[in-house]
Parts: structure tokens; C-alpha cells; sequence
């Protein structure tokens, strides 16, 4: 399998406070990875470096056959990497549709094809995306990202704080996005759903990759030791 996305030993800082103390991480084309981590153990940081919103200060980034060192973020998302942020972050004064139209680029994902990945979002086309719910925001941000059309799409908690009924339709997306072989880096606080979609999985304590492997390879004791309580 070609690989998409490669970091080696990466280093990043905020400031002068040392964030990122060795990040190793691979993704293959139509691979789904996982990146997981308690709280606070550097998995944003982590795709704020791949994403070109912090500057890592040593190892190498590789996305798409290009060293991201010296690219900015826009010149980066364009190669093709889409991002669904922690938060949302919806463009609130417009709509459902014109939210969808900013991010739109020439490929696959149009508007009919992300409102068949989530029909609700064709049902609010004309709503103004303040007004939505916060299921629907999280669909409208996923949606966002895919109309760019992205050769790696990374969502960051995106289940985080909605309801059992709307996590379980954005992990059902999520699960047909893996089977029309989207590249998919994913953050998560759900074990469960997290290693049923994940074919590699990496695990960051203290802003280090201390861990990383097959997802069948991630047994109980591995689990209880970085991402338990």
C-alpha cells in the first residue's frame, strides 16, 4: 500500500512550552487510522502540524508526495487534506447550501452526493447553520470537508457531545466513507467504534507516538496502560 501521509519525529512547540516530543505516523491510500490519546496528549497539536496551522520545528512531514516543512495551510489543504475540527466551526450566517458551495471543489463530492450521505442536510439546504442542531452542525462540518474533495479527510472528536442516535449516523457515514476507500485519520473518544473502523492505530502519551499497530494488535493490556482512566 503507497503511503499518503507519513510524519517522522516530529517536534512542535507553542511558543516556547514543547508540545510535540517525537509524533511517528503513517497513512495509506484508502487506510483508516485512528490516533488516539488520553487528554491533553498532544492528538490536536498533532493534526494542527499536518494541517499547517502550527509549524513543527523538527522530523518530516510527507503528504501526497510533498514535504510539507515549508507550506502554508492553504497551499497544503489544497493538496488535498480536509479537515473536520473540534468544534465545528460552521460559517453561521450562511446557509446549509452556501456553507457547502465555499468549500466546493472539482471532484466525486458534490451537493447531491453529500445530501445522500446525510439526507437531512438536503432537508435544511436553504437554513442558516446557527440554527441548526448540534448533530446536524457536526453533518454540515463533515459535508464542508468533503466538498473539497479531499484525498485524506481527518476529523478531529467528531462525535463529541451529540446524542447516541446522531453519533451512531455520523459513525455510519464514517463506515461508508471507509468502504468507498476515502483515507480517513480519525480522533475519538469512543474505544468501540474507534477499533471496529480503524485498520491502524497510533497512540500518543506526552506528545510522543508510544504505540502504533494493527488494530488487532491493540489488546487489553496496551488500552488499559496509555488510554485508560
Amino acid at each position: 500500500m503507497s503511503k499518503l501521509l507519513t510524519l517522522e519525529n516530529v517536534t512542535a512547540f507553542y511558543g516556547a512550552s514543547q508540545a510535540l516530543f517525537g509524533v511517528n505516523l503513517e497513512i495509506g491510500k484508502g487506510e483508516v487510522v485512528a490516533l488516539m490519546g488520553r487528554n491533553g496528549m498532544g492528538k490536536t497539536t498533532t493534526i494542527r502540524t499536518i494541517c499547517r496551522m502550527l509549524p513543527h520545528s523538527s522530523g518530516r512531514i510527507f503528504f501526497a508526495g510533498q514535504n510539507l516543512e515549508k507550506m502554508p495551510s492553504h497551499k497544503a489543504a489544497r493538496l488535498g487534506l480536509g479537515l473536520v475540527p473540534e468544534g465545528r466551526r460552521c460559517f453561521s450566517g450562511l446557509t446549509v447550501h452556501e456553507n457547502l458551495l465555499a468549500a466546493s471543489r472539482d471532484g466525486y463530492w458534490t451537493f447531491q452526493q453529500v445530501s445522500e450521505l446525510f439526507p437531512r442536510l438536503s432537508e435544511r439546504r436553504d437554513q442558516f447553520a446557527n440554527t441548526l442542531s448540534g448533530g446536524e452542525q457536526q453533518m454540515l462540518s463533515i459535508g464542508r470537508a468533503l466538498m473539497t474533495n479531499p484525498k485524506l479527510l481527518i476529523l478531529d472528536e467528531a462525535t463529541e457531545g451529540l446524542a447516541p442516535v446522531v453519533r451512531q449516523e455520523i459513525w455510519s457515514a464514517m463506515f461508508k466513507l471507509k468502504d468507498e476507500g476515502l483515507s480517513i485519520l480519525v480522533i475519538d473518544k469512543s474505544l468501540r467504534e474507534l477499533t471496529a473502523i480503524a485498520d491502524h492505530c497510533a497512540i500518543l502519551e506526552k506528545g510522543a507516538t508510544c504505540w502504533s499497530g494493527i488494530t488487532a494488535d491493540l489488546v487489553p493490556d496496551i488500552t488499559d496502560r496509555y488510554l485508560g482512566v
